[in-house]
């Protein structure tokens, strides 16, 4: 009897020692907590830096955790559209697209606003840093979906056609983080910032797409020029219906 206590005891005790979480577990928990990024979001980025085209295959083939190696395309796109928006909201804000309108169209609806200069484009900036990022970024992948699915040379379907849509975008993300500060404004800087944005985003196609989307570099540059213009174009109205939002913002709320 007491034979067997001894030994429940023991297995026990060994089964309560296993579940307790490591040191590593730990940190990991406690980073995805309080910074909203695991072991498994940083291995994801590491690898959409280091080897995209792997990190694509391994989401194409084994689901969206890569068979338990990576976080979800869509939830670190979420995170990484979070940061720009801090970006965006520490830089000053998207009041720069609205003072870039003809004065006496401005002046005019701040007039009819009955508010004061600061007090309009402070409601509008409100409401424009709100979504622009989101917005933008859901612009985005509706607009590079249909084109990954008709360059595969797999059948994707919509899911999987979002899935690859989702890492091209992280993947060119995380390469104009470092710059993000310079993109947000006008000037110089923002010129430089974007013309070194859109070098990222043929890079990141080229480095994740070879075998999948295009065969040789010609093809491929042409296709990334294409993902370019695309995202541009849908910008440029994204802006504009952002910049909409942002006067009516001033002169009723």
């Amino acid at each position: 009897m007491r034979s067997n206590l001894h030994v429940t005891g023991v297995f026990m005790s060994k089964q309560e020692q296993s579940a307790k979480p490591t040191r590593s577990q730990t940190v990991d928990e406690l980073s995805e907590d309080t910074l909203g990024f695991g072991s498994a979001d940083l291995r994801t980025a590491r690898d959409l830096l280091v080897r995209p085209r792997q990190a694509l295959e391994t989401w194409m083939s084994l689901g969206p955790t890569g068979g338990g190696l990576y976080t979800r395309p869509l939830r670190l796109y979420l995170a990484l559209n979070a940061i720009l928006m801090l970006v965006l909201f520490l830089s000053g804000g998207s009041t720069y697209m609205l003072t870039g309108l003809p004065a006496e169209m401005l002046n005019s609806l701040i007039e009819t606003s009955g508010k004061s200069r600061d007090a309009f484009l402070a409601d509008a900036d409100n409401w424009m840093t709100l979504i622009m990022v989101p917005f933008l970024a859901t612009l985005y992948a509706l607009v590079t979906a249909p084109l990954f699915r008709w360059w595969d040379a797999e059948d994707l379907g919509w899911r999987r056609g979002f899935r690859a849509s989702f890492a091209y975008l992280n993947a060119w993300t995380l390469l104009i983080l470092p710059i993000s500060w310079f993109l947000y404004g006008q000037g110089l800087l923002a010129l430089l910032a974007s013309l070194a944005m859109l070098a990222a985003g043929v890079v990141t196609f080229l480095r994740m797409g070879r075998g999948r989307w295009y065969r040789s570099s010609g093809p491929g540059v042409a296709k990334a020029l294409v993902i370019l213009v695309c995202l541009s174009s849908v910008g440029t109205l994204g802006g504009m219906a952002i910049s909409g939002i942002g006067l009516a913002a001033g002169l009723w709320f």
